[in-house]
């Protein structure tokens, strides 16, 4: 499935580098010649000699070394693909602000292949603002994100930071690689529901389980586009080689989707809440026996998909949005594209097990006129979707 590919793997200082021997041995079975740079950090957690087993190829660990042999600008020019699992925050940290101290980072610096980073590190360093901005400068430049995934840690903790499993990472590794009808493209998706505080404790929010949303991001992502997922609150895995930005509140959404612009194609399938409270409350609100329950003044929130679909030069060429109705499927849907001014609308009905469901039937609303689609799984539908969204951008 790799055969011929290249792939440099650069295993940084992490008690989660000993997943990368068996990430090692995945990417050589399906083909691919694996070569492997261990940095200092690395070298705490696994050897050289295991390593260089595995890869069946020399393990480079010194920049001085390698500039008597090979030089790190000819190591950075070899692969097709630079897979930097795990990364450390320091490492992290070092590519964003382009530091070069030793050899990973110079072929880092140097390298024009395509980078994917699997960052691994315990929760509070993840979501330090300090690691948050980091990633966001590298995303920005196109560095691929494949995790981290939520779990228990190696210290008696748990949260966001585990290194993504040796399987899911190899089908990171699978989809950047894929030289797919997107290949070179960006695409903005969003998913999930929000949740709207009414209190600390309370909030408005829908049933959507962001099942469609996700599989969207990761058939795009499997048709060689960049693809960023802005999503509310689910419980969905993260799709592989897809970068996630998580939020909360439909106003936290549309400021995560403008800062992923400029996008070829942005596809709006979350279920954002209509209306917020006006004044959410600092403390709990209280049930007092005999009193009347409290009043809740709703204000509007602000529409994403009309944002995104306004004219202007940070306008995708692609606007797609979804109509989640329980009559008038597609009477409402053409009303909404002409409203909100998208190009296509993917209409369905969710009056039954639609939502958190694993089926759907659309309908795809777009100038031409209106296109029916059968029930069929949310991943087919994805890949369906995916499709007509590469047949548009070509």
């Amino acid at each position: 499935m790799l055969a011929g590919r290249r792939i440099l793997l650069i295993v940084s200082g992490s008690v989660a580098a000993y997943k990368a021997l068996e990430l090692a041995r995945l990417l050589r079975k399906d083909g691919a010649e694996v070569a492997s740079i261990l940095t200092a950090g690395g070298a705490r957690f696994v050897t050289k000699e295991a390593l260089a087993a595995i890869t069946g190829a020399r393990v480079h660990d010194d920049l001085w070394a390698a500039e008597a042999e090979i030089g790190h600008i000819r190591l950075a020019r070899w692969p097709d693909l630079v897979v930097v699992a795990p990364a450390s925050a320091d490492l992290i940290a070092k590519m964003a602000h382009g530091l070069a101290d030793d050899l990973a980072t110079c072929v880092l610096l140097a390298t024009r292949a395509k980078v994917l980073v699997a960052p691994a590190m315990n929760p509070a360093m993840w979501e330090h603002p300090a690691t948050r901005a980091n990633v966001a400068a590298l995303t920005a430049r196109g560095v691929i994100l494949a995790g981290p995934e939520e779990g228990p840690m190696a210290e008696p903790e748990s949260g966001p930071g585990r290194l993504m499993e040796p399987d899911r990472l190899r089908a990171a590794i699978h989809a950047a690689l894929a030289a797919g009808p997107l290949a070179g493209r960006h695409v903005l998706v969003t998913s999930g529901p929000t949740h709207e505080a009414i209190d600390p404790v309370r909030y408005i929010a829908n049933r959507s389980s962001g099942r469609q949303g996700h599989a969207i991001a990761a058939a795009l992502a499997a048709l060689g586009a960049r693809v960023t997922l802005v999503s509310g609150p689910v419980a969905q895995p993260d799709p592989p080689g897809v970068t996630v930005a998580r939020v909360e509140s439909a106003r936290d959404m549309l400021a995560a989707c403008e800062a992923a612009l400029p996008a070829d194609a942005a596809i709006c399938a979350a279920a954002v809440a209509d209306w917020r409270t006006a004044r959410a409350a600092d403390q709990k609100m209280k049930k007092v026996p005999g009193e009347v329950p409290p009043p809740l003044d709703l204000a509007l929130n602000p529409d994403i998909l009309a944002t995104l679909a306004a004219p202007g030069p940070r306008r995708p060429r692609l606007v797609v949005g979804f109509a989640a109705e329980t009559e008038a499927v597609v009477a409402n849907a053409l009303a909404k594209r002409a409203k909100k001014g998208c190009d296509w609308i993917v209409a369905n009905d969710v009056s039954g097990d639609v939502m958190g469901g694993a089926e759907n039937a659309v309908h795809l609303v777009t100038a031409a006129g209106v296109e029916d689609w059968p029930r069929m799984a949310k991943e087919e539908v994805a890949r369906r979707l995916a499709a007509r969204i590469a047949e548009a951008l070509a």
